[in-house]
């Protein structure tokens, strides 16, 4: 979900831009309600990003008997 901030950071632009532009067609109640959805999508993935940085985590060895 972190690899993917890019992507949907382009589509809610490009959502955003289609859908609060003041065109009118009839899917444009769907191309904002995508706008929301990509936003919210936008949001979660860069608080990912900052909440689990990407460190790799040491393994540590289990001694066996």
């Amino acid at each position: 979900m972190r690899k993917y901030s890019p992507i949907f950071l382009i589509l809610a632009v490009v959502t955003g831009l289609i859908g609060f532009t003041g065109l009118s067609f009839s899917g444009i109640e769907v191309v904002r309600v995508l706008f929301l959805i990509f936003a919210d999508l936008l949001v979660i993935s860069l608080l990912a990003k900052l909440i689990f940085p990407a460190e790799k985590f040491k393994l540590q060895r289990v001694k066996t008997k």
